[in-house]
């Protein structure tokens, strides 16, 4: 893996894990999602029809994938109103591959020791006291999610440029669940939540998506991922720092343990 490849992955996750937080620190994080949703989309779509490039076969990934997204960032936004994001992005993160390769036909004694790991370091991160059982659970459920759509843009993106393909998948959730918050909230309680906050978290969720395009195009999609998921870490320590959480030093080390099992899972 080149320098040039390991600071884009490294950049990728830092944005990840930023923009996370950006919702996370929200006074209302279901309607700042819908505005960094539909800033978001107005920041990438102009490179997605530039760059247009979409077959025929891509819809029933894309449509799949779309679906996924949907539930994805109505859970997101849920779980970071209602529990802290040091517990559940971990979760989210690290058992997301492992719901993907229970999937596979046969598993190799790496990936089998980096689903262990990833099972100790989730018990870490949840806390042997008293877990947060919500919490634990939108974590799994939101894994879920990351699992389907992983697992149908793997061959939907064949099809497709990746910004094409990329409107494609967010655009219909992003117009639909910022229709429900118009609903639910007012333009009003949307207006509230336009501001730097909101727009910096989107324009680092589109920046990191392109930071992993640059790094795959230097380096192998493994490495790649392994060092995306160090996002785990960086989110946790972001969340004892600006949001208050209180981050022991067994919930540090088990976001450590998550990106190791990831690491191995993705080698």
């Amino acid at each position: 893996m080149t320098t040039a490849a390991l600071a884009l992955a490294l950049g990728a996750a830092v944005l990840h894990a930023g923009w996370n937080l950006l919702l996370a620190r929200a006074r209302d994080v279901q309607a700042a999602t819908a505005v960094v949703l539909g800033v978001s989309v107005l920041v990438y779509a102009p490179v997605a029809l530039v760059t247009w490039d979409v077959d025929a076969d891509v819809w029933p990934y894309a449509l799949g994938s779309a679906g996924f997204e949907l539930a994805y960032v109505t859970l997101l936004a849920y779980a970071y109103q209602t529990t802290e994001l040091s517990l559940v992005y971990p979760i989210a993160r690290g058992v997301a591959p492992v719901i993907v390769l229970a999937a596979a036909a046969a598993v190799t004694f790496a990936e089998g020791l980096g689903v262990v790991l990833v099972a100790a370091g989730v018990l870490l991160v949840r806390g042997l006291r008293r877990p947060d059982r919500r919490g634990v659970l939108l974590g799994l459920a939101i894994a879920a999610c990351i699992a389907g759509y992983t697992s149908l843009d793997d061959t939907g993106i064949e099809h497709a440029d990746p910004f094409g393909y990329l409107l494609l998948v967010l655009g219909p959730p992003s117009v639909l669940y910022l229709g429900w918050m118009w609903r639910s909230r007012g333009a009003a309680g949307l207006r509230r939540e336009l501001g730097p906050a909101t727009v910096a978290a989107a324009l680092a969720s589109v920046a990191a998506y392109a930071l992993v395009l640059l790094a795959l195009d230097r380096a192998e999609a493994a490495p790649v991922a392994a060092v995306r998921e160090t996002s785990v870490v960086i989110a946790v320590a972001l969340a004892a720092a600006f949001l208050g959480e209180r981050v022991g030093p067994a919930r540090l080390v088990g976001a450590a343990v998550v990106v190791a099992g990831v690491a191995l899972l993705s080698f």
